[in-house]
């Protein structure tokens, strides 16, 4: 699956926004001897996660930027190549694959709004890698299921049932987690023997640009899934597009236990 750069640009700030600061303190205090950090993150589009990222844990740095699209890999090197004390290099390919091999000598894992697209399978392997590698992982804006539209009206559920269905399709004979995917990948690291914090890290949006583009595949994803709604669909999107939203995620960062 691949996503515009226009969509990316749209949600950077409040993903930003979003994201846990908390656990990025935590990350810090973990690697605080270590003198050249080499991040890895998967799924980097843009490199927003990198921009949000790489002045708050201070320091050289050494970013590895994996995605499966190369326009996405090159706006990204692009933009993080200009960061200061900040070096990169990109890998092109699958990340659902990815052993404790491949991520040795890391010191941070990387990912934003990655692990709905995984399956439990490859959630279990790469929780597994990354203990084994001893690497920690901070898995930031993980999808919840858990929408708020206000003011609220009696079809807002039947979207949110339909989209959280859609998220759980199979895709290539692969059931994605969707909205499960922070209890799976809390349960899947402490079932490999990491410590786990998670942190809340919602989307507040209000009439804007980003509510509107995010309304229009919220609601288009839920008629995929469910094509009775599509009647009610084009009256529903346009009022819900004056409401407030609050689109709810998870942020997770696990430690093995001699990272």
């Amino acid at each position: 699956m691949t996503f515009a750069p226009e969509w990316l640009a749209l949600r950077e700030i409040a993903d930003a926004e979003a994201r846990s600061a908390e656990l990025v303190d935590v990350v810090r205090e973990t690697l605080v001897n270590r003198n050249r950090l080499t991040i890895r993150d998967l799924g980097c589009g843009t490199g927003s996660m990198g921009r949000w990222l790489a002045g708050r844990l201070g320091g050289v740095q050494h970013w590895v930027l994996h995605d499966r699209d190369p326009r996405l890999l090159g706006l990204a090197e692009a933009s993080m190549s200009e960061l200061k004390n900040v070096t990169v290099e990109t890998r092109q390919g699958d990340l659902t694959s990815l052993t404790a091999a491949d991520i040795a000598g890391a010191d941070l894992i990387t990912c934003s709004a990655l692990l709905d697209l995984l399956t439990a399978d490859e959630m279990n392997a790469l929780a597994a890698a990354c203990v084994e590698a001893h690497v920690p992982a901070l898995f930031t804006l993980s999808v919840a299921g858990r929408i708020e539209l206000d003011p609220a009206e009696p079809l807002d559920a039947a979207f949110s049932d339909a989209f959280n269905a859609h998220q759980r399709r199979v895709v290539d004979g692969r059931r994605l987690l969707g909205p499960d995917a922070p209890a799976a990948a809390e349960q899947a690291f402490v079932a490999a023997g990491a410590s786990v914090r998670t942190a809340s890290s919602p989307w507040r949006m209000s009439s804007d640009a980003l509510l509107r583009e995010w309304l229009k595949g919220w609601v288009g994803a839920a008629v995929e899934q469910e094509p009775a709604l599509a009647a009610e669909a084009s009256d529903y999107l346009r009022r819900r597009s004056e409401a407030t939203a609050v689109v709810h995620h998870v942020d997770l960062l696990a430690i093995p236990g001699a990272a």
